[in-house]
């Protein structure tokens, strides 16, 4: 149950910066505006509550996503979105700012 909880909130042991070298999409799930505010180096910003509308950007539903906003929550909503909706590798990444520190760039 602790370990569901911990990968449902990003904070699994999943090597993040190895899925980027093999060429992950990092999905910021926060608004428009948070996103300005601040956001990873080459991430795609698709809000939330616009994804279902906006699927077909991320087109290769087998490629490796990794989701994030500004705690974790809404990314884990996103990847409930995106798997329900037959992407099959999908990671909760949880905070973006925390998601940049385990990246190296």
């Amino acid at each position: 149950m602790l370990d569901a909880i911990k990968n449902l909130f990003g904070m699994d042991k999943t090597d993040y910066a190895d899925l980027v070298k093999q060429g992950a999409v990092i999905l910021d799930v926060r608004s428009k505006n948070e996103y300005a505010d601040g956001h990873i180096k080459n991430s795609v910003n698709i809000p939330v509550d616009q994804l279902h509308s906006n699927l077909s950007k991320l087109k290769n539903k087998d490629k490796p996503i990794i989701t994030c906003c500004a705690s974790g929550m809404r990314s884990a909503t996103a990847k409930t979105i995106l798997q329900n909706n037959g992407y099959g590798n999908v990671h909760n990444g949880g905070g973006w700012s925390s998601l940049n520190a385990k990246l190296s760039y």
